[in-house]
């Protein structure tokens, strides 16, 4: 994934969470109970911190292709744990059962994490600029 598809999947991400946060804010506390209401804020807490995390990616003294490695994980991941825990938080307003998306918000999870791991990992082989 090159810089211009990095920075347009952080504007999407984030400009979901904004609206996400929002509903979850005004709308959804009439219809969730506390339990479902908190999940759904996690997931657009997590999906906002990884906005911004794919906003400053570009910025990193990485190779393309490891800021591609890395915000394709990010992506993934946050599509799949948030996306996930607002399924599973609305599934009762829509009384559908969604529990078979249990196991998705762990594997979201994970995929974030490798990305992470694997930025920390790379942060090792950044050289150092003689000027710092």
């Amino acid at each position: 994934m090159k810089t211009k598809g990095i920075v347009i999947s952080a504007a999407l991400l984030g400009l979901i969470a904004v609206v996400l946060g929002a509903l979850g804010a005004h709308a959804l506390k009439e219809v969730l109970d506390n339990n479902s209401l908190n999940s759904f804020k996690t997931g657009v807490r997590y999906q906002a911190w990884h906005a911004l995390a794919l906003l400053v990616l570009p910025s990193l003294p990485l190779t393309v292709k490891h800021k591609g490695i890395i915000a394709l994980l990010w992506l993934l991941g946050t599509v799949l744990f948030s996306g996930s825990i607002y399924l599973l938080s609305l599934s009762g307003v829509w009384d559908m059962k969604l529990s078979f998306l249990g196991p998705v918000t762990p594997l979201g999870g994970l995929l974030m994490i490798s990305g992470w791991f694997f930025l920390f990992l790379k942060a090792f082989s950044i050289r150092n600029n003689p000027q710092e």
